[in-house]
């Protein structure tokens, strides 16, 4: 039994059961910490896109907050600018967006995406 979500020509393998040549389609990981971790109630996600479809950080995000609605949208966009807030890093394989290509930076099979909040010390 194969069960999928999807939204906008994305679709999540919730189980991450292989099925055949998944090749084509491109499975990119998503960890999560300290807030987001408890908005999603997970630590890391698997997400499973369709073969044409150009994969970003952008992309990403807003499959996210669609699936986990308003809790991670206002944890993770500014509501005046739209924006993802400035106090969060993305990186892609260890390595910041901001110094890639910002959220426009493209993703592919088994990329990880770690979203991190501020961090702080004393």
């Amino acid at each position: 039994m194969r069960l999928f979500f999807t939204f906008s020509y994305v679709i999540v393998n919730f189980y991450s059961i292989q099925y055949g040549d998944d090749s084509k389609m491109p499975e990119v990981i998503v960890r999560f910490f300290t807030t987001l971790r408890e908005i999603v109630n997970n630590r890391e996600e698997t997400l499973t896109f369709g073969e044409s479809q150009t994969v970003t950080v952008d992309l990403v995000l807003k499959f996210l907050s669609k699936k986990y609605g308003v809790p991670f949208t206002e944890y993770v966009y500014d509501v005046k600018t739209g924006q993802p807030k400035s106090f969060l890093q993305f990186l892609v394989n260890g390595t910041s967006t901001s110094s890639i290509d910002g959220l426009e930076t493209r993703l592919k099979q088994g990329d990880v995406l770690a979203i991190l909040p501020p961090v702080g010390g004393g």
